[in-house]
């Protein structure tokens, strides 16, 4: 086994989180090459592209390519994708190679994916990322799970992740992580609909100053600025993530009410960014309003509006 500094590490997915990992661990001397859909198309490739030229990054053509090289590989796509990219790597893994899947998808799909990246000679990790990865970078709290959870954390842990075992039975971290995300993104998917809601009638200021009384302990106007920010930018990525808790609620036996409401809430708001509500995409101002009401105004008058 390498010393984890020598690892080729490969990323799948170069959006938000695979480029604030590739940092991070460029900044080290790590060896990293990356793989993203988007780099199949000129238009979001150039991005990509110009981020990877910056730091060093190797860009490859495919996840089999990017497979066939990584003693490390760490799959951060959206939910949906999950098992496809574990599918995708396995035929052209490295024999032993790590594989960290830091979706978020549910117990079932982190089961699936282990049962390909394991039958092809890897050994699969489950990853859940238990908050929002900016603010941590690569040290966000990070629980993994399944056989070889133990024998992983403490090499990436020297690479600057936090990460913790859950369990060696595959399903109990991203169990962790869907329960935990009925709260969180649903939440969101709460503060939007009741704030913009609010809005209309001219009573957010009362409605923001209840809540103060009644949880005093949150900056009510900044968590939502903070709300509205992340479901703009990343909303498909969220909507995606909580039909995968839907699906964790309903493996319960529960029927997933709240978890279906907040994925339809999360994507319209993605199909609006997508239509240029909020403004151009890529763009530094795009979902970076310091005051949630200019986005709640945007909402609100495509929603009169005949185009809305």
């Amino acid at each position: 086994m390498k010393n984890p500094i020598e690892w080729k590490v490969g990323l799948v997915g170069y959006g938000e989180v695979g480029r604030i990992l590739a940092e991070d661990l460029r900044a080290q001397g790590v060896a990293v090459s990356a793989y993203d859909i988007k780099l199949d198309q000129p238009a979001t490739a150039a991005p990509l592209q110009a981020h990877a030229a910056q730091h060093s990054v190797q860009l490859v053509s495919s996840s089999a390519a990017l497979a066939a090289e990584s003693d490390f590989i760490v799959s951060a796509v959206t939910a949906s994708q999950t098992v496809g990219v574990a599918q995708a790597c396995a035929p052209a893994l490295k024999p032993g190679a790590f594989f960290l899947d830091f979706n978020s998808a549910s117990p079932g799909a982190k089961q699936r994916a282990a049962s390909l990246i394991d039958g092809a000679g890897g050994r699969y990790v489950e990853g859940a990322v238990m908050t929002s990865v900016p603010p941590y970078r690569i040290k966000v709290p990070l629980l993994l799970g399944g056989v070889f959870a133990t024998e992983l954390a403490p090499l990436i842990n020297s690479l600057g992740f936090a990460a913790k075992v859950a369990s060696d039975q595959l399903g109990v971290a991203s169990a962790t992580k869907m329960c935990r995300s009925v709260m969180i993104k649903g939440l969101e998917a709460m503060v939007i609909e009741s704030f913009t809601t609010a809005r209309h009638y001219g009573v957010e200021d009362a409605v923001i100053a209840s809540l103060y009384e009644t949880f005093p302990g949150i900056d009510w106007e900044k968590q939502a600025a903070y709300f509205f920010q992340r479901v703009i930018e990343h909303g498909r990525r969220r909507s995606e993530e909580v039909r995968e808790v839907a699906e964790t609620v309903r493996d319960a036996g529960l029927t997933p009410w709240s978890a279906s409401g907040t994925a339809e809430r999360q994507a319209w708001v993605a199909d609006g960014a997508d239509q240029g509500w909020f403004g151009e995409k890529g763009t530094p101002e795009f979902a970076r309003s310091l005051d949630w009401r200019v986005e709640a105004d945007r909402m609100l008058a495509r929603l009169i509006s005949p185009a809305g």
